[in-house]
């Protein structure tokens, strides 16, 4: 065990972690008070979708227990997954989208990198004595967030006007209370663990 690097990946973790939990307060703040908070949001998802995808890189160079090709195309889900955040990001910072498809691209970006959690909490963490409720708290987490490839049919079609928007788009949306609630949980509650010492 790498105490160096294990206090790295907890420090990434628990920054996931609290940057994605100081999005959805900021996103509440704003359909309660307004500005500036909305912009908030933006640059903090963003900064979340960075933040996991880092976090993965991380964890992989950390523990490389399970089949290399399988966790190495995970891994690389997730670094798709969070260039792909970012992006969308950058399309409603920049103005460029408006917040639906913006949040499309993003649920699609936060959906591999969902994948990316189910593959690690498989292998990863079965074989590395992970406790049992965090192995299965990411699971589920991981598979609440892959929700969010119902989006590309969404994305596909440039749909940006929440009024017109056909009904079955918002299932991929459910995807976020997986990004807003159960991977936050998740990464600090991991973080926390790592750096107990606690596997």
């Amino acid at each position: 065990m790498d105490t160096g690097r294990d206090r790295i990946v907890a420090g990434m973790a628990m920054a996931a972690g609290a940057v994605t939990l100081i999005s959805v307060a900021s996103l509440a703040l704003f359909f309660a008070v307004g500005k500036p908070f909305g912009a908030i949001n933006d640059w903090t998802v963003g900064l979340a979708g960075l933040l996991s995808g880092l976090l993965a890189l991380a964890i992989r160079s950390r523990d490389s227990v399970g089949a290399p090709g399988a966790a190495t195309v995970s891994t690389g889900a997730a670094v798709v997954g969070a260039v792909i955040v970012v992006a969308g990001s950058a399309l409603v910072i920049s103005q460029t989208t408006g917040f639906l498809l913006a949040g499309l691209v993003e649920s699609l970006g936060f959906a591999l990198i969902g994948l990316w959690l189910i593959a690690l909490c498989r292998t990863t963490g079965s074989a590395s004595g992970w406790p049992r409720q965090l192995r299965n708290l990411g699971l589920v987490a991981g598979i609440v967030m892959a929700l969010g490839i119902a989006v590309v049919p969404g994305i596909a079609m440039g749909l940006d006007d929440a009024n017109t928007a056909p009904g079955w788009i918002w299932i991929g949306f459910v995807g976020w209370i997986g990004i807003f609630l159960l991977f936050p949980i998740w990464s600090i509650w991991f973080g926390n663990a790592l750096r107990r010492g606690g596997f």
